[in-house]
């Protein structure tokens, strides 16, 4: 079989080689907020799995012991207040493309948990400025989360 190699770049759509360029530097794992998150919760003693590849979506952090699944995700390509995203990136440069691949994410980012629920999984979210800006009250969130947990899976809760 005879292949050929192109130096073109290749685009999707109608994206520029400017925003190929910004999108291909834009890092999958060991993202800013993750490493912050995961710092806080390794001082706090608690051991976790990162981008687990056995669990659907590959969270960034799990807590194999408690079975939650922890995503760090990043206010635009995540959706965050997407009726008012929506409407900006409708007006801006290549609206189909930047909707059409947002709107995709949100929704799988609603399967995946999904699925990890229906496999007792318990997932949480956090804004990536929430962590940077907040990261103990994210973990407290998380500490809450492990201690509902405890409570339910002991009989704690009927006694008192």
């Amino acid at each position: 079989m005879n292949r050929t190699t192109s130096t073109e770049p290749r685009f999707h759509g109608t994206v520029t080689e400017k925003s190929h360029k910004t999108m291909s530097r834009i890092r999958g794992k060991d993202t800013k907020i993750e490493v912050t998150l995961r710092k806080a919760l390794w001082q706090r003693g608690y051991r976790y799995r990162k981008n687990y590849k056995d669990l659907p979506g590959r969270p960034d952090i799990v807590l194999t012991k408690y079975k939650i699944a922890i995503f760090c995700d990043s206010e635009f390509f995540h959706g965050k207040d997407w009726e008012i995203l929506k409407p900006k990136l409708e007006k801006g440069k290549n609206p189909d493309y930047w909707v059409k691949k947002i709107q995709r994410n949100i929704e799988r980012d609603e399967e995946k948990d999904k699925i990890l629920n229906f496999m007792g999984w318990t997932v949480v979210h956090f804004w990536g400025k929430d962590i940077l800006k907040n990261t103990e009250e994210c973990i407290r969130v998380i500490e809450e989360t492990i201690f509902d947990l405890e409570m339910e899976n002991n009989d704690w809760g009927e006694e008192l």
